[in-house]
């Protein structure tokens, strides 16, 4: 699976971006996507995630009713809404695809593919 992010950028605080992920080279319909972020001198972490067949959905506790992670299926492309954007979102937001056969995908762990990440700057 490759994958291509894009629609990062510079957004002041309290406003909203969205980020969109292209996925090309296998079907999707076996696969979680998920969107993860690394933000200056922290460790990447989990931010949401959507398994491509059902839709069903799931969001690190801490950005749940900010962020909403959806799916194009005609456009194989997965979106990732931000709103009511904060100083601390700053960060390289990346998406991934892991198998739907892992156990640990809503959790954000053992996704296998990876694209190149989008820089996300809310400046205050």
């Amino acid at each position: 699976v490759q994958l291509q992010a894009c629609g990062g950028g510079l957004v002041q605080a309290g406003g909203s971006l969205r980020l969109s992920c292209a996925a090309s080279g296998r079907t999707l319909g076996s696969y979680a996507m998920g969107w993860f972020r690394q933000g200056p001198g922290k460790e990447r972490e989990f931010v949401a995630t959507i398994a491509w067949r059902t839709g069903y959905t799931y969001y690190a506790n801490s950005l749940k009713g900010r962020f909403t992670i959806s799916r194009d299926n005609a456009k194989n492309t997965v979106y990732l809404q931000m709103n009511s954007l904060q100083r601390e979102d700053t960060a390289v937001y990346f998406c991934a695809a892991s198998p739907i056969s892992s156990p640990y995908w809503p959790r954000g762990i053992g996704y296998t593919y990876w694209g190149q990440g989008t820089q996300v700057t809310v400046s205050s």
